[in-house]
């Protein structure tokens, strides 16, 4: 059986094991005032921060093209048995909808399921891996989509900010509006849960919030995998990923992962966090 892969860039799927795997990344799009990119693609993490530190426009994202994400399900379905395309959560982003409606209207001779990860950044990329390498092994389509909902359920993100400033402008603070007007100096931190920003807590520095990810990640228990992501300070996010080692089986380490462009947008710079699929009972 050959089954095929399909996410969005808003899950920060490095481009090396995308490809090792044989994952499919629709982008998203980056606009700064006049200009529009595609995420990842036509604009790199690097260059992003560069403008949105010191840039003087605000970026804003919107979803791929109906037209896009056809061309891709009827590229892959040419040889393929079928299709899984697993996407940042539907409550954040409206890329979740263009699949649903360009898996109707894509003509392929094989199945397309699309699932809701209802996650951002590699909480989303917690299915996809999985279903990547179960799909890699050979397994069906039933096989591939029950993995991916087995994820689904049991994967956490959460992040801490060095602002709410970016979430407020982009519209995706959800129920961590309720930190607004509270926090002067502190750190806020979000996890994403049923799909939607919620509050996590906050610090009056950003080591503590870092510890308190430490802290959070430990809570969870036992981890199958556990990603740390970043979007400036790649060193703390090193240093994170040491601290939690000891969190998944003997032989496994945390990967880490940049935060790009189309989540960056709403997260901003100084972003550190945790992705994690909690081990099955």
């Amino acid at each position: 059986m050959t089954i095929k892969i399909v996410t969005d860039s808003a899950s920060d799927m490095p481009v090396e094991l995308a490809d090792s795997l044989g994952i499919e990344v629709v982008p998203v799009n980056v606009i700064f005032g006049p200009e529009q990119f595609k995420d990842g693609v036509e604009l790199s993490a690097d260059d992003f921060y560069e403008r949105l530190i010191d840039g003087e426009h605000h970026p804003t994202t919107s979803a791929p093209s109906i037209g896009e994400v056809v061309q891709i399900y009827e590229k892959l379905g040419q040889d393929a048995d079928g299709i899984v395309s697993i996407h940042v959560s539907s409550k954040l982003s409206a890329t979740y909808g263009v699949a649903e409606q360009a898996a109707a209207q894509a003509s392929v001779d094989c199945p397309i399921k699309v699932i809701d990860s209802l996650q951002a950044s590699q909480g989303v990329a917690m299915s996809v891996i999985a279903a990547a390498k179960v799909a890699n092994s050979g397994a069906g389509l039933d096989a591939v989509v029950s993995t991916a909902m087995s994820t689904v359920e049991r994967s956490q993100c959460f992040v801490l900010l060095d602002t709410l400033e970016f979430l407020q402008r982009g519209g995706r603070i959800g129920k961590a509006r309720a930190l607004i007007g509270t926090l002067l100096r502190i750190k806020p931190m979000i996890i994403v849960r049923e799909g939607e920003v919620d509050t996590l807590g906050k610090a009056r520095t950003y080591s503590k919030g870092v510890e308190f990810l430490k802290n959070t990640a430990e809570g969870f228990g036992d981890a199958d995998e556990i990603s740390v992501i970043y979007s400036t300070e790649k060193e703390v996010a090193e240093q994170l990923a040491r601290s939690l080692s000891d969190l998944l089986p003997e032989g496994k380490e945390p990967f880490i992962a940049r935060i790009g462009p189309g989540v960056g947008t709403h997260g901003g710079p100084r972003i550190v966090g945790v992705a994690l699929l909690q081990s099955a009972v």
